[in-house]
């Protein structure tokens, strides 16, 4: 069974959804790709209250790496790709040639793309963190507003950290 519930967050609602070995799908409502069927979906906000609480803290600028258990579906390339992108430090990014480098498949950029734009779990795998090899902001299942947005308060709260750390 599939529990799930809405967040409003700063950048939108965010549809987050879990199975019982942990978080399957996590996205913007109101993003670019269709949202995944949900026809046998429960709403259960009790159930979702820790993972809801951890993006509350993402967003609040509280948290830089989440503690969630993961049970996305996807191939052993998509995987590896998804592994890949958790890896980005937060508040950086990376091109997809950096991750296909990464991967041990140098000439699979549009593959890693592919993987990226396939990416269950926004947020959680940073997709948003990924940009194009000349620096612009590429495709983002959530829009590119909203992958600007994520990256501006990642960035800000980095700074934040990295000013009061000296």
């Amino acid at each position: 069974m599939i529990r799930y519930d809405i967040l409003p967050t700063r950048c939108g609602d965010l549809l987050v959804a879990i199975n019982e070995s942990g978080l399957v799908h996590v996205d913007f409502v109101a993003g670019l790709r269709a949202l995944p069927d949900m026809s046998g979906w429960q709403q259960d906000h009790e159930a979702l209250a820790p993972f809801l609480a951890e993006f509350d803290a993402y967003f609040a600028g509280r948290l830089q790496r989440f503690s969630l258990p993961l049970a996305a579906r996807g191939t052993a390339f998509q995987q590896a790709v998804w592994q890949a992108l958790c890896d980005i430090p937060y508040g950086e990014t990376r091109s997809y040639s950096d991750i296909a480098r990464t991967i041990g498949k140098p000439d699979a950029v549009r593959a890693v793309g592919a993987a990226n734009g396939r990416n269950p779990l926004s947020i959680i795998v940073p997709c948003h963190r990924v940009i194009g090899q000349n620096g612009s902001l590429t495709g983002y299942a959530g829009g590119l507003e909203i992958k600007k947005m994520l990256l501006d308060l990642e960035n800000s709260q980095r700074n934040t950290t990295t000013s009061h750390a000296t």
